[in-house]
């Protein structure tokens, strides 16, 4: 089961283990980690479960649709070029070990 580590604005780590298929969000939101809001519930409607993919696996992601690069035009904090909208990552093998530094804020 691949392991995916959030890291938290002030440096903390949490790492879980999600069953491939389930959206980075989704295992976010269930395991009660602070710092995803997803208030659409992962329709790619609010941007309010942006991460930030570590460089290193930004190749190994789906490609960006057009409306996840518009959602992310709008979020609270700063876009960069790691920026991602937590929802529109699907959790495969290939992921194992990918780290999500989580924004100061989503709303």
């Amino acid at each position: 089961m691949p392991t995916i580590t959030y890291v938290q604005n002030d440096g903390t780590k949490q790492e879980l283990e999600v069953p491939a298929g389930k959206r980075i969000m989704q295992a976010a939101v269930s395991a009660g980690i602070d710092g995803i809001v997803a208030e659409c519930g992962g329709q790619a409607m609010c941007a309010t479960c942006h991460v930030y993919v570590d460089a290193a696996w930004l190749d190994k992601l789906p490609e960006m649709n057009d409306d996840e690069d518009e959602m992310l035009e709008d979020t609270i904090s700063m876009r960069t070029a790691e920026s991602r909208l937590s929802c529109q990552i699907p959790v495969t093998e290939d992921l194992d070990g990918i780290v999500v530094r989580l924004p100061e804020t989503q709303v």
